[in-house]
């Protein structure tokens, strides 16, 4: 692995992304090469500190932001299954975030135009990669759940 997130591990991303969004009827995301040098950024500062939280723009709202950290070098595909798996617990009759659903709602969000990924490796030989969703997604606003967040096609 390299300092950063490769061509093809991003790729492998959004192609994994775009994938699922598609089961859910909503539009594919876009690689943005801002929300990608930003989320490499902060992908290498969670690295050097090897504390897993989210960024100061994804708690203003700025962006949507998903986060992962693995003892070995994470494959993109397997990264966005982990996220997308949420889904299972997913109440699509009673719409809204939750904080064991919040990945796969960021993923899946309609209104999400763009995406960025970063990833570093830790001294220890672990992994964080980091998405970043614009417009940010899991907007608790009557209503926003039920319009972004559609249930998979059958």
């Amino acid at each position: 692995m390299g300092k950063s997130a490769s061509k093809a591990f991003s790729r492998e991303v959004l192609k994994t992304h775009n994938g699922y969004r598609k089961n859910h009827g909503v539009p594919a995301l876009k690689l943005s090469s801002k929300l990608c040098k930003e989320a490499q950024e902060y992908a290498e500062a969670l690295a050097s500190t090897r504390v897993l939280k989210h960024s100061p723009e994804s708690s203003r709202g700025q962006c949507g932001e998903n986060l992962a950290w693995a003892s070995y070098d994470q494959p993109g595909k397997e990264v966005s299954e982990r996220w997308y798996n949420e889904i299972k617990n997913y109440n699509f009759n009673c719409p809204g975030f939750s904080s064991g659903t919040g990945h796969f709602t960021a993923m899946v969000w309609k209104n999400s135009k763009k995406l960025g990924i970063g990833k570093a490796p830790a001294s220890d030989g672990s992994s964080f990669v980091v998405a970043r969703y614009f417009p940010a997604g899991n907007i608790m606003n009557q209503g926003y759940f039920e319009d972004n967040v559609r249930p998979p096609k059958k």
